[in-house]
């Protein structure tokens, strides 16, 4: 999965999950371990956090590639060398890699990610104000010729 933040990249990850693939996700990892940004563990352990648990998926992805199972990493991949690292991981452990990109414009974005903070589950457990989404959109690196699958997100 790439995309940024609201684009879908969850609900489209779950629904490959109820067709059988396994989910790995970072931001429930984080979420199982550790809790809420802010309540559950203070904002300056997020980083460490986040290491901790991108760990944890790498070595469950390894493990499911090497089981022959289907996996579907929920993750925003927002750079060009993390997607070519993790594309490098799954071929060195005899996988194949797609790459589906859900591009979506940058108003639905923000309605969609007004409505998380109503929400209590891992994806509004690290609140996305307008200030970090305006980051996540300036320093995206939108995959070009990478062999990804680009689906156009709409509300429709």
């Amino acid at each position: 999965m790439c995309g940024i933040a609201g684009s879908g990249k969850t609900t489209y990850a779950k629904d490959l999950e109820a067709r059988g693939y396994v989910r790995l996700s970072v931001d429930e990892e984080i979420w199982h371990r550790f809790g809420r940004y802010g309540v559950d563990y203070e904002p300056d352990e997020y980083e460490q956090h986040t290491e901790v648990a991108r760990q944890a998926v790498r070595e469950r992805l390894l493990s499911l590639i090497a089981e022959g199972r289907d996996v579907v990493v929920d993750s925003s991949f927002w750079q060009r060398s993390r997607r070519q690292e993790y594309k490098r991981l799954v071929e060195q452990a005899g996988g194949r890699w797609r790459l589906v990109y859900l591009r979506a414009d940058p108003a639905l974005l923000r309605a969609r990610l007004r409505g998380r903070v109503e929400r209590f589950d891992a994806n509004a457990a690290f609140p996305v104000t307008e200030e970090l989404l305006a980051r996540y959109l300036e320093n995206f690196e939108p995959p070009s010729g990478e062999g990804e699958e680009l689906i156009v997100v709409s509300d429709r």
